[in-house]
């Protein structure tokens, strides 16, 4: 395109916060041209994101609309572009802020205006993120959105909300310190943070295992993996509702984005090694974050273990490195970016109403809430995996990429989908249906305007994957495909030149004995 769409599309948030920071008058009048500035801000942006699927051109696997500008010199510049892999992630982010947006509308009432300036700046750098084609620049973005998430959480959070934000803040940087040293290693060894170029650069057999473990260390925390999921459950528990959507929905993605843009190909040998690890890992994530979410008592919480169930399932799928277990893999990342935001959303609504999280103070709310009861069905069953919901497409992929490097993985994963069930349907059970015992739940009412509003494209979204994937999975074919090519010629190249090296050093040792 003859302009930067991309560049405008990330900073026009931005642009929003800066509006927002100059309104003046009372108190009221701000919080209220706040809220509506957010939300026009973030609905532009998401028109923005759809012309950029528009003029994207799904049978190339290339980087797209790419902008490039001098930045800061010795090789490193501002640079932008999308792929049909980062395209979905986009998308996503830019569908989910307005929804954010609306779920804020009544629920936060203190200091709104620094609210919805956090929330704007956190879609600028989330889009960042999807968009840098340098890594420097995909660095800074990366930190850089866990400042206002940080903020969120600690100032509109819950009594522990200090806790967890400063929990959050120092599991995610102390990976991601790791991270900017192996992004420093690379430029030496590369000469350039052009992601373009490293994708195709043959790094040192060597030098590929501490460059990979260096970048598992920032993606595992940010997926989060066991054991370093400790941070979830209590960020969520505290967070606003909406911080806990975008949290789900987009921030836990870009650990595995990483994983997909960075590890496979860059480091392949690394990959291949280690894959039977992050199988293991992410099988005892599946298990042990389900059984403990069947015995949790705050519907929070069971939610929260259950993102980090179904995010080991994503993990399989990515380093199966085959096409099921990819595709498979990014459905499944947007498609839990929609059904865990929407299942934190259920969970505001009835917050908001009761000012309580504790499943034992509900049930019964089918007879008072029967529209909610539907909603809350709805994508109870697509987190289970219910065919005909977005939930089951990824997860079939994903078990069928998985069967074909690991048999054993995918039957112990296939456990785990058995276990979601019984915890998600233990969840509904006890909240929707049994006695309105509760003097409280039998005068509140079913969802408002703005709640059905909020939740109706989620829905929409949530059955038009399930139903019909190909309209997704077509725009990844493409980079998906030459994603693989680009690990196994590297992985080749690397091995190539491991075998050239070794004969190498073995002649002057063969030459010393003589």
């Amino acid at each position: 395109m003859s302009w930067p769409i991309l560049s405008v599309m990330t900073f026009l948030p931005t642009a929003g916060a800066l509006a927002i920071l100059l309104l003046r008058g009372s108190e009221a009048s701000i919080a209220a041209q706040a809220r509506w500035i957010s939300l026009w801000t973030t609905i532009i942006t998401f028109v923005v994101s759809l012309f950029v699927w528009a003029e994207f051109d799904p049978t190339t696997p290339a980087f797209q609309m790419q902008e490039t500008a001098n930045w800061l010199g010795l090789g490193i510049q501002y640079r932008m572009g999308v792929d049909g892999i980062s395209i979905l992630f986009v998308l996503l982010t830019t569908f989910l802020m307005p929804l954010c947006i609306l779920a804020s509308w009544d629920s936060v009432s203190k200091r709104v205006r620094e609210y919805m300036v956090a929330f704007l700046v956190l879609e600028t750098l989330m889009l960042g993120v999807f968009c840098a084609l340098d890594l420097v620049l995909f660095y800074l973005f990366f930190e850089a959105g866990l400042i206002p998430m940080f903020l969120i959480i600690g100032i509109w959070g819950g009594p522990r909300r200090v806790y967890a934000s400063f929990k959050f803040f120092l599991y995610t940087l102390l990976g991601s310190v790791l991270m900017l040293l192996a992004i420093m290693a690379m430029y030496f060894q590369a000469g350039t943070t052009d992601i373009t170029v490293l994708l195709d650069h043959a790094f040192p057999q060597g030098m590929q295992f501490w460059l990979w473990l260096a970048f598992f260390a920032s993606f595992a925390v940010k997926v989060p993996m066991w054991p370093v999921h400790t941070w979830l459950p209590d960020a969520h528990v505290e967070a606003p509702t909406a911080g806990s959507v975008i949290l789900a929905g987009v921030l836990l993605k870009m650990g595995g984005y990483g994983f997909l843009r960075f590890s496979l190909p860059m480091f392949p040998e690394a990959s291949v090694f280690f894959a039977p690890l992050i199988y293991g890992l992410s099988v005892v994530a599946i298990l042990y974050t389900s059984l403990v979410a069947l015995v949790q008592q705050d519907m929070k919480k069971l939610i929260a273990y259950s993102s980090v169930a179904h995010m080991g399932f994503i993990t399989i799928g990515v380093f199966t490195m085959t096409e099921q277990g990819l595709q498979g893999g990014i459905l499944q990342m947007i498609s839990h970016g929609i059904v865990s935001g929407a299942l934190f959303l259920c969970v505001g609504v009835v917050y908001d109403r009761i000012h309580s999280r504790e499943i034992a103070r509900y049930g019964g709310l089918v007879n008072r809430m029967p529209v909610y009861a539907f909603v809350f069905l709805v994508f109870t069953m697509a987190t289970i995996g219910l065919p005909g919901t977005s939930g089951f497409v990824g997860e079939f992929l994903i078990l069928v990429g998985a069967f074909q490097v690991s048999t054993w993985t995918a039957t112990l994963a296939t456990v785990g989908v058995i276990l979601g069930a019984a915890y998600s349907l233990w969840l509904y059970r006890r909240v929707v249906f049994g006695e309105l015992v509760h003097a409280d739940l039998q005068t509140i009412g079913d969802l408002t305007r703005r709640e059905v509003v909020t939740f109706a494209p989620l829905i929409v979204l949530a059955f038009w994957i399930g139903i019909y994937p190909s309209t997704f999975m077509d725009a990844t074919t493409a980079s998906v495909r030459n994603l693989i090519a680009q690990h196994e010629r590297n992985l080749a190249a690397s091995q190539a030149a491991a075998g050239a090296a070794a004969p190498a050093e073995a002649a002057p040792a063969a030459a010393e004995a003589h």
